[in-house]
């Protein structure tokens, strides 16, 4: 489950980062909800299905990450286009978003046939099979179901939120190819017609919720293509009328809106599926936009929350990247030994304390190097 997802290009090298005035805020807030969907994945081992899942609407997070994707692309890139081709904006994507795709491939192979468990038998998955898959993931190309070795449906079976990077990648070429020519008006059209029908889904269709888009499946492709539209497009259309306010607090209050929002629980319960789908379709069309607003209104006026809003914004990404394969473990290991989250708590501790410091070797010894050298190597002569 990011986005995520799409930080800016930025600190890691002279030859891209960018000269515009940085938003620590929504750096942190970034961070925030990844973490917040790491939790929310903890507990899908506890849960019997979305009704009773903890932490109930930590999928939102991902809407979340497309607003603030469209937000920093359309405020990094809508006055570039004079001198930036499609094909270097494409590439300067590709660096930033690639390098943990693969990471979290790699990883997701690497431990796969330590997750056996009754909801999925690695052991009669072979090792060609397995390195088929890694491709296909590495490569964000969906498994079809003759290739989807876990067999509970994902098109990224090694690393299950790979699935919203390839929707974060289809965004990125729309923004390329068509967003970003679209005046303002047509824009905002565009808008009001996608959040009507990321509206119908989630109140009228099938779940009661938008938790879909990872399954390569008539309902989860519509829905995670509205998701996309909806969210991308509103967070570049805020971009572009974007005035700032003064706020105070910015960061820790939109900070604990997020984990909130996240943690309501599940609202009118399978009876009412339409009124879980009004919660989602406010907070993605109204909370989130305002939070993304607020985040960039604000400014961090003391070292130490600067300090916390760059080192969750550095992490945000290699988090969600790198933190799902050890879910498929810990739901394995207590599925197996029929655990209840108080006796498997030191586990999860481990799990999302490991993760946030797996994440940051990441970025630290792979990520920002892998980025440096492709820099130089594919943006030699590119504006």
């Amino acid at each position: 489950m990011t986005s995520l997802i799409a930080a800016p290009e930025n600190k890691v090298s002279a030859a891209f980062t960018d000269t515009k005035p940085h938003y620590t805020i929504l750096d942190g807030l970034r961070g925030v909800a990844a973490i917040t969907v790491v939790c929310f994945h903890l507990f899908e081992a506890y849960a019997t299905s979305h009704v009773d899942q903890r932490i109930n609407h930590g999928y939102l997070a991902v809407d979340f990450f497309f607003i603030l994707s469209g937000f920093v692309v359309g405020y990094a890139y809508d006055d570039r286009w004079s001198t930036l081709t499609i094909k270097a904006f494409l590439k300067r994507r590709f660096i930033r978003l690639h390098p943990m795709v693969i990471m979290g491939a790699i990883i997701g192979a690497g431990i796969f046939y330590f997750q056996g468990c009754a909801a999925w038998d690695v052991s009669k998955v072979s090792g060609p099979r397995l390195l088929v898959a890694t491709l296909l993931n590495a490569g964000l190309i969906p498994a079809a179901p003759s290739f989807e070795i876990r067999g509970v449906g994902e098109m990224f079976p090694l690393n299950g939120p790979s699935w919203s990077l390839l929707f974060e990648y289809i965004g990125t070429l729309l923004y390329a190819l068509f967003l970003r020519k679209l005046p303002t008006k047509a824009l905002a059209t565009l808008v009001l017609a996608a959040g009507c029908g990321l509206a119908a889904f989630a109140i009228w269709g099938p779940y009661g919720d938008i938790c879909v888009g990872f399954a390569l499946t008539p309902d989860n492709m519509l829905g995670g293509f509205l998701r996309l539209l909806f969210s991308f497009s509103a967070g570049l259309l805020l971009s572009r009328v974007f005035v700032p306010v003064r706020v105070k607090g910015a960061f820790w209050l939109g900070g604990l809106a997020i984990v909130v929002l996240a943690a309501i629980p599940r609202i009118g319960g399978s009876e009412h599926l339409w009124l879980n789908g009004l919660y989602d379709t406010l907070c993605c069309v109204v909370f989130f936009p305002l939070l993304v607003y607020l985040g960039a209104s604000g400014k961090t006026t003391d070292s130490a929350t600067t300090r916390v809003c760059k080192f969750l914004g550095d992490i945000s990404y290699p988090l969600y990247m790198v933190h799902y394969p050890f879910i498929y473990l810990y739901y394995a290991w207590v599925k197996n030994n029929n655990l209840t989250f108080e006796q498997s708590f030191p586990g999860a501790a481990a799990l999302v304390i490991g993760s946030i410091l797996l994440a940051y070797l990441c970025l630290k010894l792979y990520d920002e190097p892998t980025r440096k050298f492709l820099t130089k190597r594919l943006l030699r002569t590119q504006p």
